[in-house]
């Protein structure tokens, strides 16, 4: 008999191609992928792994098996899904992620419309980025992540996943109140090319955003602080270091001493929720995307209001 969880660290090898990206991803030490791993193939009788320089790499056998471990491991979701939908309940354990600003702007509300509607359901959440969140809907650690791309730059998003629209976010530029250009109706992002940046961390989805759209009009932009909460950079601008984009999505409180002005050309977030398509069947599933969608179809009609 096969056990689920050593397939499951077989999975992650061979999605990750090494013990300490398996490790990672399992949230589990290098030592215990090993031991997992020797536990199989004493069990299948047949060597998966083989030495690799200072790594290792999947055998014919491990590469086999891998295949089949990740068709097993979607059959048990699918399982796991049916089960809950024959019974039609919106009952179970729910594990969520959110970017911070949707964590802020979105939960509140629709976590606590799940509780009231729900309440056998058992909600977990927790911030991550998009790109952390989207690799943990892939890995199993979660169930559903609230993720987001703009207007110009999509985020690429893995075969196997389903994804529910929340709200489009629109983005202003925040400065201090004694800027030049604060008392404008309306800014280019070029009219910055001047000024320190305050953005998000190297390599977020977000920051690679402000790079590649300032970049496309001709602006090279000049990095002076970098901050991954929206309200640090706000706290920053305010002591006049700088000028960040503001998201409307989880940013009030706004700082005294900071403006925010649209963008001529509008700059939009579209916020979005993913889930594995072979959960697609699971109430749990469907209400928590009706929970969120409607919390950002009241926040994109208060947004259209002021």
């Amino acid at each position: 008999m096969l056990n689920l969880e050593r397939l499951r660290v077989l999975d992650a090898l061979a999605r990750h191609g090494s013990v300490s990206g398996a490790a990672d991803a399992l949230h589990v030490t290098t030592s215990a992928v090993s031991q997992q791993m020797t536990k199989l193939e004493r069990e299948v009788g047949q060597q998966l792994l083989a030495k690799h320089g200072r790594g290792v790499r999947l055998t014919d056998a491990g590469r086999l098996l891998a295949d089949h471990s990740a068709r097993i491991l979607s059959q048990v979701e699918l399982a796991q899904s049916d089960l809950e939908a024959q019974r039609g309940q919106v009952v179970g354990e729910l594990r969520l992620s959110a970017f911070p600003t949707a964590a802020r702007g979105l939960f509140p509300a629709a976590l606590a419309a799940l509780r009231a509607e729900h309440p056998q359901l058992r909600v977990r959440s927790q911030e991550l980025e998009p790109e952390a969140g989207v690799a943990g809907v892939i890995r199993g650690d979660l169930d559903m992540a609230v993720v987001l791309d703009w207007h110009n730059k999509p985020m690429p998003l893995p075969d196997g996943l389903a994804k529910a629209s929340i709200l489009d976010d629109p983005a202003d530029i925040a400065m201090p109140e004694g800027h030049p250009l604060a008392d404008r109706d309306e800014v280019r992002l070029e009219d910055f090319a001047d000024d320190e940046w305050i953005t998000w961390g190297d390599g977020e989805f977000c920051h690679e955003w402000l790079l590649f759209t300032l970049r496309a009009k001709g602006v090279e932009p000049q990095v002076g602080h970098r901050a991954a909460e929206t309200h640090t950079q706000l706290g920053l601008v305010a002591a006049g270091l700088g000028v960040c984009v503001a998201p409307l999505l989880g940013r009030d409180p706004m700082p005294r001493g900071v403006v925010t002005v649209p963008v001529r050309q509008q700059v939009r977030r579209h916020v979005y929720v993913v889930w594995r398509a072979d959960a697609d069947r699971r109430p749990s599933i469907r209400a928590a995307v009706e929970a969120l969608q409607k919390v950002g179809a009241d926040l994109g009609q208060s947004a259209d209001r002021d």
